[in-house]
């Protein structure tokens, strides 16, 4: 089942986060992200999780750009789960739920190979430009509205903060 989050679902959701992104025993970015999303920037319509068995087992979250549409990410799956249409289901659940509050266009910075699935394509293919320029092709974004989306994609400030 897909849902949007409740704030009592969060330690669950940065337990999924930290075991998704986990390399070593470091604490992973993705997770203080996330926390500071739930505070400035994140879109709670974009807030979605997966569940199986009344266990929480990933996790999406959308945020404002500064300048226009929403970034995506982190898109967490537990490692058990992952490879089993979880990430998928999220991605487009949140692309749905995207359209029906009429977001314009999403960005994310991720594998094209992934993400192609989806419609995503190279930002400069739909006339989003690139926070970075040397993020080249995996820059991504999905133009979700009819007539042109153009400009610089900003993420939300939780962003800048990531070292």
């Amino acid at each position: 089942m897909i849902r949007r989050e409740h704030p009592a679902d969060r330690p669950a959701i940065l337990g999924v986060v930290r075991a998704a992104f986990r390399q070593d025993d470091t604490e992973p970015v993705e997770v203080g992200l996330t926390e500071k999303l739930f505070t400035d920037g994140y879109v709670p319509e974009l807030s979605l999780l997966a569940v199986v068995d009344g266990t929480i087992v990933g996790y999406v979250i959308g945020s404002r750009g500064v300048n226009f549409g929403v970034g995506i990410g982190p898109l967490a799956v537990l490692p058990e789960f992952q490879g089993t249409g979880v990430g998928t289901a999220l991605m487009y659940a949140l692309i749905g739920a995207s359209e029906a509050v009429d977001i314009p266009v999403l960005a994310l910075l991720g594998d094209p190979g992934y993400y192609s699935r989806f419609g995503f394509r190279a930002g400069s293919d739909v006339g989003v430009e690139s926070p970075d320029p040397a993020w080249g092709h995996f820059f991504q974004a999905l133009q979700l509205s009819a007539g042109p989306v153009n400009g610089s994609f900003r993420y939300a400030k939780p962003f800048d903060e990531l070292e």
